[in-house]
């Protein structure tokens, strides 16, 4: 889709919280958006800065453990709706589109309505966390493989699985794994034979609100018991956690954002103590 037709969507990913970090072609996109539907996670200054002043903007947050969330089929329904009025739909998310972000389900509603649509990358958390922390995923003689992986309740992974992911000599990322940190941590412990292996929380990673934590996975349940974590909270386990003592650039107030530089609304801001 060369240009932003009357009754598409467009499918954009805005980054993971530095407002600076979007495309100049989301920018445009901003700009020429009638309706804007955004996820929780999008700094609210990418939309003070860049949507258009007459842009129908709606807070569509889908958050994991909060009943007051809007549900993704909610959400596909809000798309397709305004689409099928006539308007230039904006679907914005946190991160990149096709990073644990349910985009397959957009697209297939999108599709069956025979609705016309374009997708634009983003910056995922990963990406910015390991940028804005000095840990590059992949070095030499550090690891030579990163994995992207999700932990939560409804992760079914079996046990040869965690045998298999606690061997690894690669980077092992996790989104969504923050509230249980400790239990993620215990699964690991169980199978692998270097219980000394670094671990590092990024908290709001590429915000002025960034906070790193650096453990292990042996001493992790002690230096997270009764910790508060916010959201959104990243889990980065390898030997190339090491490299953050000597690369770490970025300190409090660097990037360029707002006064409010993360969520929309605290409705949707938790803070999750790890339980042991």
């Amino acid at each position: 889709m060369k240009s932003f037709n009357t009754g598409s969507v467009c499918i954009a990913g805005a980054g993971p919280g530095d407002a600076e970090l979007i495309t100049i072609k989301l920018q445009k996109r901003l700009a020429e958006a009638e309706v804007i539907i955004t996820d929780r996670l999008v700094n609210p200054s990418i939309l003070e800065q860049y949507a258009g002043k007459a842009a129908e903007i709606i807070l569509a947050g889908k958050q994991g453990y909060n009943d007051a969330s809007s549900s993704q089929e909610e959400i596909n329904q809000l798309i397709i709706q305004h689409a099928l009025s006539g308007k230039k739909v904006l679907r914005l998310k946190g991160g990149d589109v096709a990073f644990f972000s349910n985009v397959l389900d957009e697209l297939r509603d999108l599709t069956k309505q025979g609705i016309e649509f374009e997708i634009i990358p983003g910056i995922t958390a990963a990406s910015g966390a390991s940028a804005y922390t000095g840990i590059p995923l992949t070095a030499r003689g550090f690891s030579q493989a990163v994995q992207f992986l999700t932990f939560n309740p409804n992760s079914m992974y079996t046990s040869e699985r965690w045998k298999q992911l606690a061997a690894l000599d690669d980077t092992l990322v996790f989104y969504m794994a923050a509230k249980n940190i400790c239990d993620l941590t215990e699964l690991l412990l169980r199978y692998t034979h270097k219980p000394t292996t670094p671990l590092a929380v990024i908290e709001q990673a590429t915000t002025t609100h960034q906070q790193v934590h650096i453990t292990t996975l042996n001493n992790c349940a002690k230096d997270f018991k009764g910790r508060d974590l916010s959201s959104p909270s990243l889990v980065i386990i390898g030997k190339v956690v090491n490299l953050h003592e000597q690369f770490n650039w970025y300190h409090d107030g660097d990037a360029q954002q707002g006064s409010d530089d993360r969520m929309p609304s605290g409705l949707f801001n938790d803070t999750q103590p790890c339980i042991n």
